[in-house]
């Protein structure tokens, strides 16, 4: 018979067999042992050496205690056996109550999915009209820019004197008056070193001229923000270059002048340049001092 042995040999354990009369009855094993999340065989049977008990009656006893564990739960089952026959009596006829149940979430499901089409047919809406109002608001900042452009084209015409039928009719655009410009004028020519050359010619006014290059080029800056091919801005094309024209004859003819003025030329020639930059006119600018070279 096989037996759990103790001692540093065989022979004490052949003296221990004979001895084993003696030793005391080992305790049944306890079920709590068996319960532990962490259970492990290997472990549990190494726990089991101060136990002076053969392998067999060991397997003899965990087989008695699996048939209790068996006859404990055919017992729990015997005696609650009318609560599982009441319980499925109970959930007899819940197949009714489940569909009901079914056919309020669809219902509800629906519902719900029609709120989140109309919210959506309304943030669609909502998102159009915000477009809508940008392209108004867009279209209105140009024809508002375009009637700046009309206005400052007719100014400078006005001021250039340059003739056509809107000049027939006198000025209408939204600047100074005719008073206001002869006084703007005359200040602007008060500062010019010189108010005519040896000859009796009247000088241009610097200031004057360059209050007409500010607005050409303002008048550019606005085409270009509007876009230049705007069918609006191609229609006033010839009036404005004819308004450019007219500029840059002015500028040709100051700076004919600044080599006649004596001791301010070169900063008359400076200022006159300066212009002829603003306008981005560089090859203009230096045409006209070639033509004042020959």
């Amino acid at each position: 018979m096989n037996r759990f042995k103790f001692g540093d040999s065989d022979e004490s354990g052949s003296d221990f067999d004979e001895d084993s009369s003696s030793l005391p009855f080992p305790e049944p094993l306890s079920r709590t042992s068996f319960l532990a999340p962490d259970f492990d065989p290997a472990t549990f049977l190494a726990s089991l050496t101060n136990r002076h008990q053969s392998l067999e009656d060991l397997r003899q006893e965990l087989r008695g205690l699996e048939q209790l564990l068996n006859k404990e739960l055919l017992d729990l089952v015997n005696e609650n056996y009318q609560d599982f026959l009441s319980l499925g009596t109970a959930l007899r006829g819940g197949e009714e109550k489940v569909e009901g149940v079914k056919v309020g979430l669809l219902s509800f499901r629906r519902d719900v999915q029609a709120l989140r089409d109309k919210v959506e047919d309304r943030r669609r809406e909502v998102e159009g009209l915000l477009n809508e109002k940008r392209q108004l608001r867009s279209h209105a900042d140009i024809g508002n820019s375009l009637l700046d452009y009309a206005d400052r084209v007719e100014e400078l015409e006005y001021r250039l004197m340059i003739e056509d039928e809107s000049a027939s009719q006198g000025p209408s655009f939204n600047g100074e008056s005719d008073t206001e410009s002869d006084m703007y004028d005359s200040a602007g020519d008060a500062t010019d070193d010189d108010d005519e050359l040896e000859d009796g010619t009247a000088l241009v006014s610097l200031k004057r001229l360059e209050r007409h290059v500010q607005k050409y080029v303002f008048l550019d800056s606005i085409a270009s923000a509007v876009g230049k091919d705007h069918p609006f801005l191609q229609a006033q094309r010839p009036r404005v270059l004819k308004i450019k024209s007219t500029v840059l004859l002015d500028l040709k003819t100051a700076l004919e002048q600044a080599s006649h003025v004596g001791q301010k030329r070169d900063a008359r020639t400076m200022a006159v340049l300066h212009l002829y930059d603003l306008m981005g006119e560089d090859v203009s600018a230096v045409t006209a001092l070639k033509n004042l070279k020959l």
